[in-house]
């Protein structure tokens, strides 16, 4: 249990709150790449650690995101002509490139001095993944890009669903990690059966095990922190164990467990203190879904599930559109796709939810390992210290998240690459 002082550093995550400062130190995944797809395309909103940005692709193709306000009166930009190869603010003409200088300024006289004088404030960008990635950090002060491990190389097949949610980003990760509720809230889509390892198809996930009380173990490594649910196979039970590795990867991003065609992962990103970008992916298997076919299965299509700035349509208001019958018929939750399910129980904690008040069980090791590690980390960067994961010493795309069916004399941590780890829990 957090105090309600701690839990205020884990969730405030909007102007210098230390959290926001901590974020600030690593890449920040703001928008994806098809948001900003086409030269000229419009201009965008970002919205991220309860700052707004704008961001753009010139006529030439190149990317940029500068702040959102114009620097002449403030503005906004997102509302501007993005037309050769500049963002032209609609209030007095004055135009920017990617870089942030000002190339225009029709309401000045022509030679004007100012035009040197004035820049706009431009981020440094990485397309990679899928993402956007922008460093929002000291601008003098900016590292270089590092894959992240759910894209590894270049061409990793990537699929990514995108929901706006009313949460805040710690509720959020807190149910990417807890590998507990998958049995009970996605009982109905991710269904025990006799199979090897996880699989998958277009309709269901499927589990070697029927056991809904796994026994937790984490361990602390360089990057977060890595933990295994350990329950009884269908098979072999007084021999083996079923095992499910999960790898948090601060601050951003996990790494769920796989299935027989392709890996998962969760990016959460803050929008601010109560909202934030929630991302689910398929990656890297023999047979990835497509973008279209992952967001079909997942229930989050838009123009169908989420309006034009991913708002999902289920929403509290409607008590998301839940299907009583479906749920009399055998349906566990009535609700369909498995982020959906998620967002209710989500959202309906509050935006914030208080920890200093909720009840912790023997299945909530990794919540709180994370809450303990999180409020540790912002604590390091309010005392000025570096945040997590900026100095490990082990390249990202090894990172990686596993399952399977495995003797009871195997230990879960040498399945996993080597982490750094700094101590272990049981």
């Amino acid at each position: 249990m957090l105090t309600y002082e701690e839990n205020e550093l884990l969730t405030r995550v909007s102007g210098d709150a230390p959290m926001a400062q901590l974020m600030r130190q690593h890449w920040t995944p703001v928008c994806l790449i098809e948001e900003v797809a086409e030269p000229d395309c419009n201009p965008l909103r970002v919205e991220v650690l309860g700052e707004s940005y704008v961001a753009f692709r010139d006529s030439d193709g190149r990317l940029g995101m500068l702040d959102e306000l114009c620097p002449h009166r403030k503005a906004s930009l997102v509302y501007g002509r993005n037309e050769d190869c500049g963002l032209r603010c609609l209030y007095h003409g004055w135009k920017m490139d990617v870089d942030g200088n000002v190339v225009a300024m029709s309401s000045e006289p022509e030679g004007s001095p100012l035009m040197d004088k004035v820049k706009a404030r431009a981020y440094p960008v990485r397309e990679w993944g899928g993402f956007v990635w922008a460093w929002l950090g000291d601008p003098e002060e900016v590292p270089e890009f590092q894959p992240p491990a759910f894209a590894p190389e270049e061409d990793t097949p990537v699929s990514i669903l995108k929901i706006r949610v009313p949460a805040n980003w710690a509720q959020i990760h807190e149910g990417q990690i807890d590998s507990a509720h998958s049995s009970s809230l996605h009982s109905s889509t991710m269904k025990p059966a006799k199979v090897e390892g996880a699989a998958s198809d277009d309709k269901s996930w499927y589990r070697p095990s029927t056991d809904k009380s796994p026994k937790m173990q984490t361990e602390t490594t360089s990057y977060g922190f890595h933990y295994a649910a350990i329950r009884k196979p269908i098979k072999n039970a007084k021999t083996h164990h079923y095992l499910r590795i999960t790898e948090f990867v601060a601050p951003y991003y996990s790494l769920i467990p796989p299935n027989n065609n392709y890996k998962v992962a969760s990016v959460i990103v803050p929008i601010n203190d109560d909202e934030s970008a929630f991302h689910f992916i398929a990656w890297g298997g023999p047979n990835v879904p497509s973008t279209e076919e992952w967001r079909s299965f997942n229930h989050a299509v838009p123009g169908e599930d989420v309006d034009h700035k991913w708002r999902t349509k289920r929403t509290l208001e409607n008590d998301f559109m839940q299907d009583r019958e479906a749920m009399k018929e055998g349906h566990f939750t009535g609700v369909p796709g498995i982020p959906n399910e998620d967002i209710i129980m989500w959202v309906s904690m509050g935006s914030r939810v208080q920890r200093h008040t909720d009840t912790l069980g023997a299945s909530d090791l990794a919540i709180v390992e994370f809450r303990r590690l999180m409020v540790d980390a912002a604590k390091k960067v309010q005392d000025g210290g570096r945040a997590i994961g900026t100095d490990s010493d082990i390249p990202q795309a090894r990172i990686a998240s596993h399952e399977g069916v495995y003797s009871k004399d195997v230990d879960w941590r040498t399945l996993v690459a080597p982490s750094s780890a700094s101590q272990a829990a049981e």
